[in-house]
């Protein structure tokens, strides 16, 4: 395969859906049919290199629940049968690989083990994020949900909604109220204030890399924050540069950013940080969630650290928050920015047990059987 016959993953599962499945499978059943979850391809991130795995012709078969119980089974077997071996060169068997749940596609002359999942919306949407966004959506479900959970559903595509599901979810999940969303971006400038003085502390006393890894972490933080800031859910680590770079201050951010990643010694990895702060905060202004906050920046108390006091932003998010049950909470905002273990935040029972207990909630009981 070359990048010239390369066809983008949401494409391909837009035609295998059409040519393939929907004749085979659908025909006649009420169903709703996308490629949402995880997948670079969702993101619009995927390239020739990510065939190597769990890439493909693959897509959800969203059915009622009774219909996943009658015929879910059925249109399995069916599948395997009927489906071609390729589709437009690609194969649709997936074979695995040894490791749990992945599959790379290989070409067979038995039955297709295919990526096509039946599913009904409400269990799908409660195994990826630990809750059903066509019921009630509380706080606690907000903030127990990783932005990459957040984005896997909100991105990709939906070829058909016969169920009229997955569209009201999707625009549920758009983004968070605005309350909330003050709140989260109240969190994020607090952990820049956090450690936006130690790049200096550190070089003061000669750990250079010490302060190169701070500069880092900083920098990580200013990506999320304008990530949020424009209204994206930042993804994961691998595709957050990525992302970052469909934004508009990317242009003028990114060339600032790499400086203080790449600098030799503090002070200058300081002052690249200091300008990367100040045209962050003229945008914070822009969007005029508070009254304007002086976006200079300063030295650190009687120190002599070029610093924002980011703190000052997060006090003016929180004094227009008017949500009584936003405006009580501790200042340590959804679970991935005070959570950093893929070993948690890929498991959405870890996940809303963290944010239960740090809400100070009783824990969860198991949701009814519809």
């Amino acid at each position: 395969m070359t990048t010239a016959s390369f066809i983008p993953g949401l494409e391909l599962s837009r035609r295998f859906y059409f040519e393939a499945v929907l004749d085979e499978a659908a025909d006649g059943l009420a169903h709703s049919a996308a490629r949402l979850g995880s997948g670079s391809e969702v993101l619009g991130f995927d390239t020739v290199r990510s065939a190597d795995h769990e890439w493909g012709p693959r897509l959800q078969l969203f059915l009622h629940p009774q219909d996943v119980t009658r015929h879910g089974p059925r249109i399995n077997a069916l599948l395997g049968e009927r489906l071609p071996k390729t589709f437009h060169g690609y194969p649709t068997h997936f074979a695995s690989t040894g490791e749990a749940g992945i599959g790379v596609m290989r070409t067979t002359d038995g039955p297709v083990h295919h990526r096509v999942q039946v599913a009904d919306p409400g269990a799908w949407f409660t195994d990826l994020l630990g809750f059903d966004p066509c019921r009630d959506v509380t706080v606690a479900d907000w903030l127990a949900a990783p932005t990459q959970r957040l984005a896997e559903v909100t991105a990709g595509a939906v070829f058909h909604d016969g169920l009229g599901r997955l569209a009201p979810a999707r625009a549920r999940l758009a983004w968070y109220p605005h309350d909330l969303w003050r709140y989260l971006l109240a969190c994020q400038w607090q952990r820049i204030s956090q450690e936006e003085a130690f790049v200096g502390r550190c070089g003061e006393v000669g750990d250079e890399l010490g302060s190169a890894v701070v500069a880092a972490r900083l920098v990580r933080d200013l990506m999320r924050l304008c990530l949020l800031m424009e209204r994206r859910y930042p993804p994961y680590s691998k595709w957050l540069g990525s992302a970052f770079s469909r934004i508009p201050q990317a242009s003028v951010l990114t060339p600032v950013l790499t400086a203080a990643l790449t600098a030799a010694d503090w002070h200058t990895r300081e002052q690249h940080l200091a300008r990367a702060y100040e045209t962050v905060a003229a945008a914070h202004n822009d969007l005029g969630l508070t009254d304007p906050v002086d976006p200079a920046t300063r030295h650190y108390h009687s120190r002599p650290f070029q610093v924002l006091h980011a703190e000052r932003f997060t006090a003016a998010l929180m004094a227009r928050v008017t949500a009584p049950e936003v405006r009580c909470l501790p200042m340590i905002g959804a679970v991935d920015q005070f959570v950093d273990s893929t070993d948690v935040l890929s498991r959405p029972a870890l996940t809303r047990a963290a944010t239960h207990a740090s809400l100070g909630l009783l824990p969860e009981t198991p949701a009814p059987k519809d």
